[in-house]
């Protein structure tokens, strides 16, 4: 098998070909690019032919992971270069199957949300045009158009999807099936509104890698020097500047706030729909994981499923030789003691699909440093990046066999990052 992480910009889009007898097989996960890249359209365009080329017009399989720009956006922006691509079945959540109950409830809730956050964009408009700013990005997610509701939006990448694959395969947590020669177990997204609903790390006790390190951010020293400390003296000024707080603080412009957390919590929510995969590469053999953006519920979900053997999450995870990392390095999209520290196989190797330019552009850490560094000690520095390509040098927990293995299983180039597998 290869696997094709493309490079173009913070996004998703991963080919994966497997050649058996010298027939090939492709799967596509996600093809797209953060809103607000710069000539986003040419970039897609230009890895839809590469795509349709090493193709040759053909997908066995396309996996939308779930409704965002980031994810699907080539769908909608290439669409005349994917004009007669063959795709025998498109891969999609639950949460798209039509009549479905809860998928519907879903749908509805989401829908509800983006007009509210779209009307309270448009009303901010004038009077504080920051907050519309920030309420027209969050909404960009869900496409350039998104707050007018029509045009290039998520809606309409994914129904290209839809309707230009000769079937659709629904999958369930706890699926099981064979395709291309692949065992396919599907992990998420769950059923359960709790785990879809938890997308950030509990407080007291948190599941992911933190800010820093060495600790949980649990301390009890201040979080400024003492110099900023102010004492009694200061009570008369405090006070002034809380009277004057209030008086601005009007039931008029407090509601915009309340759609800013609205959109945050839409954007996490759709988030945890991501479709995950655990890829086996033979019976009982190795696993290519790729999560999506699935974020700290989803992943908790995972061990409550179980498969033929039994085959449970744990063994997944523990035979994972290659980690699509999730959401871009983000801070709650890696479980750590439910996650990454099960991924014990001597062989794992990391693939980040990130841009730090534009993650900064968005004030977003990612990759989040502490999960960046535990991923170089579980990989001995094997770590595949969309930005940085791969590693320069030998990295120093690698023996010199394991590197020159390592390298000749990877190919970079401007528009991709390659790494190779065999069983």
């Amino acid at each position: 098998m290869r696997v094709r992480m493309f490079r173009q910009g913070l996004g998703d889009c991963f080919l994966l070909t497997v050649t058996d007898d010298n027939a090939e097989h492709h799967l596509l996960i996600d093809f797209g690019v953060l809103l607000g890249t710069r000539d986003a359209t040419a970039v897609m365009r230009t890895v839809a032919s590469d795509i349709v080329d090493v193709t040759g017009g053909h997908l066995d399989a396309v996996v939308a992971t779930h409704e965002h720009w980031d994810h699907i956006s080539g769908f909608q922006q290439a669409r005349d270069v994917l004009a007669g691509l063959v795709i025998d079945e498109a891969w999609l959540a639950w949460t798209e199957i039509p009549h479905d109950p809860q998928a519907e409830a879903l749908r509805e809730r989401h829908d509800n949300a983006r007009r509210r956050i779209a009307a309270a964009a448009q009303a901010c408009a004038a009077t504080d045009i920051r907050r519309a700013e920030r309420l027209h990005g969050l909404l960009g997610f869900y496409g350039d158009l998104a707050a007018a509701g029509k045009g290039a939006t998520t809606a309409s990448a994914m129904q290209w999807v839809k309707d230009n694959a000769t079937a659709i395969r629904y999958l369930e947590p706890g699926d099981r099936f064979d395709a291309l020669g692949l065992g396919i177990h599907v992990l998420g997204p769950p059923r359960d509104p709790k785990m879809i609903k938890k997308s950030d790390p509990s407080r007291a006790h948190p599941e992911v890698y933190t800010l820093d390190a060495g600790s949980d951010l649990l301390t009890s020293s201040p979080p400024f020097d003492s110099f900023f400390a102010v004492g009694a003296e200061a009570t008369p000024i405090i006070e002034r500047y809380r009277e004057a707080a209030q008086r601005w603080r009007r039931i008029d412009t407090d509601w915009a706030g309340a759609a800013e957390i609205l959109a945050l919590r839409l954007d996490s929510d759709t988030n945890n729909t991501s479709v995950v995969l655990a890829i086996e590469l033979g019976p009982g053999g190795p696993i290519l994981l790729f999560p999506g953006d699935a974020q700290v519920g989803s992943w908790l979900s995972w061990e409550m499923l179980e498969w033929p053997g039994p085959v449970r999450s744990a063994d997944l995870l523990a035979r994972t030789v290659l980690y699509k990392v999730g959401h871009h390095g983000s801070h709650n999209a890696t479980l750590r003691a439910k996650g990454l520290e099960q991924m014990t196989s001597p062989d794992l190797v990391a693939m980040i699909p990130v841009d730090r330019v534009m993650a900064q552009r968005q004030r977003w850490n990612m990759p989040l440093p502490s999960l960046l560094r535990r991923l170089e000690e579980k990989t001995r520095g094997r770590i595949l990046d969309a930005q940085l390509g791969r590693p320069e040098v030998r990295p120093e927990a690698l023996s010199r066999a394991d590197w020159e293995r390592f390298l000749a299983r990877t190919a970079v180039a401007p528009r991709w990052v390659d790494y190779e597998l065999d069983w």
